[in-house]
C-alpha cells in the first residue's frame, strides 16, 4: 500500500501472527494438546504466512523471485509428501534443521519488513535513511534470500533421504 500507516501495520500483523503461532505451538506441547490435524496445520499456517510474506516483497521489488519460488516450490512438495504420508498412515519426520529453515525465513522475512518499513513510512534523518537503504540494498537482501533458499532446499533434500523408506512404502 501506498499508505504508511497500512505500511505499518502489516509488520504488527506479521507479529500478531507469529507470536500466536508460536504460542500455540507452545500450548499444544506444554498441554498435551497436540493433534494430527494441528501437527498439519501448523506448518502449513508458517508456509501460508512466509510464502504471502515473500511473494509481496516479490511484487514490491526487494527480493528475487527466483528464490522465493525456489522456496515456495520445496515447501508445496514436503507439504505434498507429508500429507500423502499422513494419508496412508505412515510417519513423516520433521527435523530440527526444518524447524531452524522456518525460524530463518521468518529472521529474514523480518529483517526484509522491518527495513522497508523503516525506509518508506517513517521521518527519519538522511543519515538514517542511508544507513537504512544500505541495510536494504539489494545486494544485502539477495545474499540473505540466496542463503535461505538454499537452506531451504538442503532441509527438502535432507527431508526425503531421512524418510526414504517412508517413501519407498509409499511408492510400493
Amino acid at each position: 500500500s501506498p499508505d504508511p500507516i497500512y505500511r505499518r501495520w502489516s509488520i504488527a500483523v506479521f507479529v500478531v501472527a507469529m507470536l500466536t503461532d508460536w504460542y500455540d505451538g507452545y500450548v499444544a506441547r506444554r498441554w498435551g494438546f497436540v493433534t494430527r490435524w494441528g501437527s498439519y496445520l501448523d506448518p502449513f499456517a508458517d508456509k501460508i504466512l512466509i510464502s504471502a510474506t515473500m511473494f509481496t516483497f516479490v511484487v514490491v521489488d526487494l527480493v528475487p523471485a527466483w528464490t522465493v519460488w525456489a522456496i515456495v516450490i520445496r515447501d508445496i512438495g514436503i507439504t505434498f509428501l507429508r500429507s500423502y504420508s499422513e494419508l496412508k498412515g505412515k510417519p513423516f519426520d520433521t527435523s530440527r534443521m526444518a524447524k531452524t529453515k522456518t525460524f530463518l525465513q521468518f529472521v529474514v522475512v523480518h529483517y526484509v519488513l522491518l527495513l522497508y518499513i523503516a525506509s518508506t513510512s517513517f521521518e527519519i534523518s538522511a543519515d538514517m535513511r542511508v544507513w537504512v537503504g544500505d541495510l536494504l540494498a539489494r545486494s544485502v537482501v539477495d545474499v540473505l534470500m540466496i542463503l535461505t533458499a538454499v537452506f531451504t532446499i538442503v532441509t527438502g533434500v535432507l527431508y526425503l533421504v531421512g524418510n526414504r523408506d517412508t517413501l519407498r512404502q509409499l511408492h510400493g
